[in-house]
């Protein structure tokens, strides 16, 4: 079947409006010419109609602006005069922030529905608060906490002394122990917080697991990918910072602490006890060694491998992890000496292919 491109299907996410341009400016925190329009929904440019709002962040895509039958388009004030005549042109000065607020205004979070589902199970000593929402097959261990207009998703466990502040929100499948969640936390689908830190001594014998009695500490603000992982401490808290952003499929080990601000890409692995300051960004399928420290917003390129401690505001990437541009200075004269080798090389002869044959 041939399923039309829409913005916001209303079969899986609730709208509002429409709103007013006034309304729609207000929630960008930008600036427009007054108008008496009205805007049902939002939409990319190539796809927007007259009732509908866009934006551009991009200047590769200057030609979607040109070309958009959108009503609004939000944009920096650099690409105002080439907002077409039948769009208004919203100014901010950070397009896809007023895009992010402009967006919940239309498709806002769906608020909690008060109350426990039949099925789910919920201890007798768990403080709930009236206002949360704990959803089918849940279950919601003793002495747990959960805030006001929290929701609790299918089959979420909430294991015992577990705290949730208010409007928190947990995914199907996911579970929680060992762990204190500040307000508004979301954690996706299937992520597993606050099991056993990876921890053995060896022995004569083998293995022995040493206990991992430390919590997660995870504050306010926080989004936890689907299938994300945070290992509890060992003796210390794994902290996890204020504001900070976790994508699907991260692995945090034991002792970690995030700052605020972070942002770790998908399939990013940090060892146990290693400490990232504030700010720090660090792209997809990077990897840590145990007890680093990653100065604060520095950041750490895509598949970097890092084995010491980065200082507070750099750049680095490969594996082992090198700085940003003393990397790409090597690479670039180890290509140099390639095209010169190549160049030298006997006309008709390929390198490493000569044979003999006397």
């Amino acid at each position: 079947m041939d399923w039309p491109p829409i913005s916001g299907d209303p079969r899986f996410f609730r709208r509002t409006g429409p709103h007013s341009l006034a309304a729609v400016v207000d929630a960008a925190d930008a600036e427009a010419l007054p108008r008496r329009l009205m805007f049902t929904g939002i939409a990319p440019l190539q796809t927007a109609e007259a009732g509908e709002v866009s934006f551009l962040d991009n200047r590769k895509y200057a030609d979607a602006l040109a070309a958009t039958r959108a009503g609004a388009v939000i944009v920096h004030p650099d690409m105002a005069d080439r907002v077409p005549a039948t769009a208004v042109a919203v100014i901010s000065d950070e397009p896809y922030a007023a895009w992010a607020r402009v967006a919940a205004l239309f498709h806002p979070v769906p608020p909690a529905r008060p109350g426990v589902h039949p099925t789910a199970v919920v201890a007798a000593d768990a403080a709930v608060d009236p206002g949360a929402e704990i959803g089918p097959l849940a279950v919601i261990g003793n002495h747990a906490e959960i805030g006001p207009r929290c929701c609790i998703g299918p089959a979420a466990i909430i294991g015992d002394g577990v705290v949730l502040g208010a409007d928190c929100r947990i995914g199907a499948h996911a579970t929680l122990s060992h762990a204190l969640l500040g307000d508004r936390v979301i954690v996706y689908p299937g992520a597993r917080i606050g099991q056993d830190g990876f921890g053995f001594a060896v022995g004569g014998e083998g293995f022995v697991s040493v206990p991992q009695i430390g919590r997660v500490v995870i504050e306010d603000d926080v989004e936890i990918g689907a299938n994300t992982t945070i290992d509890r401490g060992s003796l210390h808290d794994t902290l996890i910072g204020a504001g900070s952003r976790l994508d699907n499929l991260v692995q945090i080990g034991h002792n970690v602490r995030l700052g605020r601000g972070c942002v770790i890409v998908s399939q990013v692995g940090i060892s146990g006890s290693t400490i990232l300051e504030d700010h720090v960004m660090v792209g997809g399928q990077a990897g840590f060694t145990g007890h680093l420290r990653i100065g604060m917003r520095a950041r750490i390129g895509a598949q970097a491998g890092v084995m010491s401690d980065v200082p507070p505001g750099a750049d680095v990437v490969g594996s082992p992890a090198w700085p940003a541009r003393e990397f790409f200075r090597h690479v670039a004269v180890l290509r140099r000496l390639v095209r010169e080798a190549t160049a030298k090389r006997p006309k008709g002869k390929a390198s490493g292919t000569e044979t003999d044959t006397d």
